[in-house]
């Protein structure tokens, strides 16, 4: 063998074990699929066990709230991440689906058992709208951001099944395909305040549709303060010891 062949050999082993790692940091997280429940991603807490938090994304997959999964469980949740597609469905069973999710998790080591906190994002905002509100028995409260409600033909019969603290983060400039319009957000406000539910709306006013994720639409203050505001209803809503 050549002298710069044995060279180049001897670099790439001595070089393998760091490869390895880069290859492990900037790999996705690990999705898995069960026969029990959709696909899912776990985002460990960093005590040996915490509360349950279940994220929906948004139509575009789980890959851009990854942060957000990461970001809840550094609190010290145990954090599940899902595909809003295999909730808000017409395909499948959504709300068997979440059921399953939350079934699963609770019965990790890793989970302290008991009610949990769902947030969703535009599809998974939707979501919590058609699912998480009317599953008091399992969560304690829930979180949409910018959600989808244009599957609702009755925003006030879907603000009168709501039974769980609700808080949605909207943004006034949102026209993503209709889905999520701000006249929507402050139509469903009305409806479940006359029905006495426990309901809150932010609106942020220069915000569009997804002004959390990095991208064209992201606005920091605004992401700040979304965060905060989720962070409050977590610790109001499942506390950490």
């Amino acid at each position: 063998m050549k002298k710069w062949i044995r060279q180049l050999v001897a670099m790439v082993r001595g070089l393998a074990p760091a490869c390895t790692i880069g290859l492990l940091l900037f790999a996705p997280l690990p999705a898995y699929s069960q026969d029990d429940g959709p696909q899912q991603e776990v985002f460990l807490p960093k005590n040996p066990k915490g509360p349950i938090v279940v994220l929906i994304s948004g139509n575009s997959g789980m890959a851009s709230y990854r942060y957000y999964g990461s970001d809840v469980a550094g609190l010290g949740y145990y954090t599940i991440l899902i595909d809003g597609k295999d909730i808000l469905t017409t395909q499948q069973d959504g709300g068997q689906n979440l059921r399953k999710v939350i079934a699963k998790a609770r019965a990790s080591p890793n989970a302290i058992p008991g009610k949990i906190v769902v947030v969703g994002f535009s599809q998974g905002g939707g979501a919590v709208l058609r699912h998480a509100v009317i599953m008091p028995e399992l969560i304690a409260a829930a979180v949409a951001y910018y959600p989808a409600i244009s599957w609702s033909k009755d925003i006030g019969g879907t603000a009168a099944k709501i039974q769980i603290p609700l808080l949605v983060l909207a943004g006034e400039r949102d026209r993503y395909n209709n889905c999520c319009l701000i006249e929507s957000m402050r139509e469903l406000e009305t409806a479940a305040k006359k029905n006495k539910t426990p309901f809150e709306l932010v609106a942020y006013p220069n915000a569009d549709h997804g002004f959390n994720i990095y991208g064209r639409s992201f606005r920091s203050d605004d992401k700040d303060d979304a965060w905060r505001r989720t962070k409050e209803v977590l610790a109001k809503y499942l506390p950490l010891d």
